[in-house]
């Protein structure tokens, strides 16, 4: 009677879960609608547990009959509707836990359906029912930890990404260029960190519209991560600015890659046209600090910035 009454109560949960979830977003009062779900689910817990206690053992139990235990066959039903709905769910919902649902709704089907066979108690068929069970639970277990990984792989990724262009943010570069200083000192090894601009930015946005000049940002952010080596870093560094930190490589390289990096940006065939300034720094001739390193970057990238203002006062997004 426990084992039927567990049974059915599990399968219930799982059937008032779907239909829970299918009425909720269209709810005027979510809460006291999740409340009433489970007042319910109690009552016909309490209903269906005082139902069988009352059942006489010869009603419980057939011996010889197809199926010696019928009550096994209720919560069979419920879980073979769970085993639908969690099947039918995954087409918009993936997720490990999601999966783990829907097995584990399939494994206490077959439980039950093996339990209905038992014809005395812990027989073979009621053993296997229970490694049926135990198996769900398993696999339940599992589904939950690899959806915990991954959400904390989610929030781990999202606290060090920009949202925008997917580049690593502000706090991430600090922790890098903190990391390659350290790391410098301990080998005696130069790196520089590179400072991008996107230009006329305010023009783009007035001309052609903040999406486009969204779309800019994102435009010079692909360029970066297409173009940088696998254990250099490229960040937002914010607003209209990005950043470059490229280990191993002197005043030469950094020259060239910041030249490289600013004609794949120039070639970009999409409208508007765009260009970016650049300016660079080398850990330690130009600063042997985080604020030295973006301060003499940022007065090169300046530099290079007026002399593009100089060349051509009304430039314009269209014309770059």
């Amino acid at each position: 009677m426990t084992w039927v009454i567990g049974r059915t109560l599990l399968a219930m949960l799982l059937v008032s879960a779907l239909l829970v979830e299918r009425r909720l977003p269209r709810a005027r009062h979510p809460g006291r609608e999740l409340s009433v779900a489970l007042i319910l689910i109690v009552l016909s817990a309490s209903i269906l547990s005082a139902a069988h206690v009352r059942l006489p053992a010869d009603l419980v139990v057939h011996p010889g009959e197809a199926f010696p235990r019928p009550g096994n066959l209720v919560s069979a039903g419920l879980f073979w509707l769970a085993t639908i709905g969690y099947h039918r769910r995954l087409r918009h919902k993936s997720s490990p836990f999601d999966l783990s649902l829907y097995f584990a709704a399939t494994l206490n089907l077959w439980c039950s359906l093996a339990a209905s066979q038992s014809e005395r108690q812990l027989d073979s068929t009621f053993a296997f029912a229970g490694i049926l069970q135990f198996s769900s639970y398993v696999v339940l277990l599992g589904g939950t930890l690899l959806d915990d990984v991954q959400l904390f792989e989610s929030v781990r990724v999202l606290s060090v990404s920009d949202s925008l262009t997917g580049l690593a943010n502000y706090r991430r570069l600090m922790e890098v260029l903190d990391g390659e200083i350290e790391r410098a000192k301990r080998t005696g090894r130069t790196f520089a960190l590179v400072l991008f601009d996107l230009d006329w930015l305010k023009k783009i946005n007035d001309q052609f519209g903040h999406p486009a000049g969204t779309r800019a940002l994102c435009r010079v952010a692909a360029v970066l991560r297409a173009h940088s080596r696998a254990i250099d870093t490229s960040a937002r560094h914010g607003g209209d600015e990005f950043a470059l930190v490229l280990p191993e490589t002197g005043a030469q390289g950094a020259e060239e890659v910041a030249l490289r990096i600013c004609d794949h940006v120039a070639q970009d065939r999409e409208t508007p046209p765009i260009s970016i300034s650049t300016g660079f720094a080398v850990y330690p001739q130009d600063g042997e600090t985080i604020e030295t390193l973006l301060g003499a970057a940022d007065r090169s990238l300046y530099r290079m910035k007026k002399r593009k203002a100089e060349k051509a006062p009304a430039a314009k997004p269209g014309a770059v």
